[in-house]
């Protein structure tokens, strides 16, 4: 039996259609929320880096373990790298479903596009949607770790070149602007290059990357990586090696080197397709 009053049972009742509008409030804002979260790009988890102080590996004696360490500290730096490259691909993947099905981008992906072809330094007689999107997954693509690794080892002479330790160089790339790096000891009289100087370790990952997957000179490279992608193949570093061969003035010498490192320190198991 109920023995509230009407004045009693009128207070309850606004009570309880005031905690029911507040939770539809709130059950508003949590479903505008979730949707402007869903139309967020996908964030990119990072893998952890190792602490930004360049090893001393001249005064490790042994040679296996100074090896060893070399490529145990780069390989946190060139999967995070990777990862973060693949995050962006499978967005572009994602674009190209939607231009090859005649569909047109919307303003906020084609300007997203447009940025990309900036930072992968896309020709200007590219300009059509399907044509920037296509060009774009030929460059934002990862390379083996075995194949950076085994330049790096070469570059650097296993971490302990000047270029390394003065710039954290470890790719030995060069730059073009007075003052932008170090300046060969060995430099042709009329030359006007410098070795590239970093603020970290991970810039010169980052640098070597954005090289390899923009640059004319590597063309080839990005060919024969495409190559394998559309044939379902994992990607090969004994064969994209063969694009490097323009990275050095020793040519066809620069591709068997690094091949050799990659067979003799079994760096193919560093892996990750």
């Amino acid at each position: 039996m109920d023995n509230q009053s009407p004045m009693g049972r009128r207070r309850v009742e606004r009570l309880s259609a005031a905690i029911i509008a507040a939770c539809m409030v709130v059950l508003i804002i949590s479903v505008d929320q979730l949707a402007r979260e869903k139309r967020q790009p996908l964030a990119v988890e990072e893998l952890p880096l190792p602490i930004a102080v360049f090893p001393d590996f001249a005064s490790v004696s042994s040679i296996d373990v100074k090896k060893q360490q070399f490529f145990d500290y780069l390989q946190d730096y060139i999967d995070a790298e990777n990862q973060r490259i693949s995050v962006v691909r499978r967005e572009l993947q994602s674009l190209a479903d939607i231009v090859n099905g005649g569909v047109a981008l919307s303003t906020r992906e084609l300007e997203r596009v447009l940025l990309l072809s900036d930072v992968y330094r896309l020709p200007d007689s590219v300009s059509r949607d399907v044509q920037l999107v296509d060009e774009l997954l030929l460059r934002v693509d990862q390379i083996p770790a075995s194949l950076v690794l085994a330049q790096a080892a070469n570059e650097s002479a296993w971490g302990t070149s000047r270029f390394a330790l003065e710039g954290n160089n470890i790719f030995g790339q060069w730059c073009y602007e007075e003052g932008c790096g170090m300046i060969p000891l060995q430099r042709v009289s009329g030359a006007s290059h410098e070795v590239q100087r970093f603020d970290s370790l991970e810039h010169s990952v980052q640098g070597y990357f954005a090289n390899i997957n923009s640059h004319p000179l590597y063309e080839y490279f990005r060919e024969l990586r495409a190559y394998m992608r559309n044939r379902g193949e994992d990607l090969d570093p004994m064969i994209l090696a063969y694009g490097l061969g323009r990275y050095s003035q020793r040519g066809e010498n620069y591709v068997d080197e690094v091949q050799t490192l990659i067979e003799q320190n079994n760096l193919r198991s560093r892996d990750k397709n």
